[in-house]
């Protein structure tokens, strides 16, 4: 799984936070004659995650720990030994997961790109340009810039400066959504695009009333698959304080924006206590 490490190598273990990304928006534009759909996302990065520990090793081995650990893909559909693979660096990784897999959060992408992060940091190799073979959303979690836009095929990432933190609650029902089979029900492909530019020096207020505005163009398609996402959509509503709802990705998470820490805290309280066995987190959302 490509080549030892030197003995000359400067580190031996590095490490990297691979933080849960949010589709604030999801426009799909088109399909391309290869099958590859086009999009048109906002994404920012939350305060949770997974973490990724790479040493130094002849070759490579991959130990998965963590309260999510149990559902990863194993062997060589892991995004983490695909990204391994890529990087042509032999290490003993570790992975320590909290983040819900299938969730529409870019977990195992996050991985994949925290992955590439801490090997190259481990073997002084710059990072490949082909990230998008690994997945749409490697690229953007790659890129390490905040908050983005991203699209194309994931491949055209773009940083976005000067928006404010949001934050958030993430709830998932445990329950994994495939973005093929979301992709599959999606009636329609071609959408329009976001505006040009997301409102800048606005706050937190006018970014999410610019939200408002804009979609998830695979939340229909996503309930169609998971009818529980929908009472994930009521059970966020009805918190108080909650500004705007909507899914994340491919689902099944979803979020609610809120004006402040303490108000969204408390939604994820009352949530936690109404369904305990959803994850359910509040977050700051990271420009």
């Amino acid at each position: 799984m490509g080549e030892p490490m030197h003995h000359a190598t400067v580190n031996r273990v590095a490490e990297s936070f691979a933080p849960a990304k949010i589709n604030l928006t999801l426009h799909v534009t088109g399909q391309r004659a290869d099958g590859y759909h086009t999009l048109d996302s906002l994404v920012m990065f939350a305060d949770v995650g997974d973490h990724v520990r790479a040493t130094a090793a002849p070759q490579t081995s991959l130990h998965v720990v963590g309260p999510t650990a149990h559902s990863v893909p194993k062997g060589e559909d892991n995004l983490v030994l695909k990204a391994a693979a890529l990087m042509g660096v032999s290490a003993a990784l570790t992975l320590e997961k909290y983040l819900p897999v299938a969730a529409g959060i870019g977990g195992g992408a996050s991985d994949a790109a925290a992955t590439i992060r801490a090997l190259s940091e481990l073997s002084g190799r710059p990072i490949p340009g082909d990230l998008w073979t690994l997945g749409a959303d490697v690229p953007v979690c790659a890129a390490g810039v905040g908050a983005a836009r991203m699209a194309g095929i994931g491949d055209l990432v773009t940083p976005v400066h000067g928006l404010p933190a949001l934050h958030a609650v993430l709830v998932n029902p445990k329950i994994p959504v495939l973005t093929g089979e979301v992709f599959r029900r999606l009636k329609n492909r071609n959408n329009p695009a976001m505006p040009d530019t997301p409102p800048v020096g606005t706050g937190a207020a006018g970014l999410i009333a610019w939200l408002s505005g804009m979609r998830n163009d695979l939340q229909e398609a996503a309930i169609e698959c998971e009818p529980i996402i929908n009472q994930v959509f009521t059970s966020l509503q009805v918190t108080p304080g909650c500004l705007l709802t909507r899914m994340s990705g491919s689902g099944g998470t979803c979020f609610g924006l809120y004006g402040d820490e303490e108000t969204a805290a408390s939604a994820a309280g009352r949530l936690s206590e109404a369904y305990p066995s959803w994850w359910i987190t509040a977050t700051q959302l990271n420009s």
